[in-house]
């Protein structure tokens, strides 16, 4: 039997009230590889930040605290700025790959801090020059957008 037009398929909420199409459109595959990338390299960073973090409260906590504030008495402000390091790195990471927008937009002003710090620390900086550029052009590419924007 064929569909006539104005025939509607049963949706996610048909029952007692009849057929509901289903208004949602497709089901939403799998995260692209991109977000995927994305999210472990920066729940790589957050474990990094963290590490730093226990570290400060460690013996070595004065040179830590003296590479971070420029000062050796200051092992209390150098966990906080770790450990809120690991949470802007940890946050969207997580919730990259529950499709929220706004984790891949703090990931973009994330990276893009990340680049500014990298040009500014030259060549010292490279490596996270280099890791945060990764992070921008994966948040970037088109199969990342068309799999936030496909909602």
């Amino acid at each position: 039997m064929s569909e006539q037009p104005g025939d509607e398929r049963p949706g996610p909420y048909s029952g007692l009230f009849g057929a509901v199409p289903d208004t949602y459109g497709p089901r939403p595959g799998p995260a692209p590889k991109q977000v995927t990338i994305a999210s472990v390299i920066s729940i790589g960073l957050g474990a990094m930040c963290l590490l730093l973090a226990v570290l400060a409260l460690t013996s070595a906590g004065d040179q830590i605290s003296e590479v971070l504030t420029g000062s050796r008495d200051n092992a209390p402000v150098a966990v906080a700025a770790a450990m809120l390091c690991a949470v802007i790195y940890l946050l969207p990471a997580i919730y990259l790959r529950k499709r929220r927008p706004w984790a891949r937009y703090l990931l973009i002003a994330v990276a893009a801090m990340g680049i500014a710090g990298g040009v500014l620390s030259f060549p010292a900086g490279i490596l996270g020059l280099a890791i945060h550029v990764t992070l921008l052009t994966l948040m970037l590419q088109q199969p990342t957008k068309r799999w936030f924007h496909h909602r």
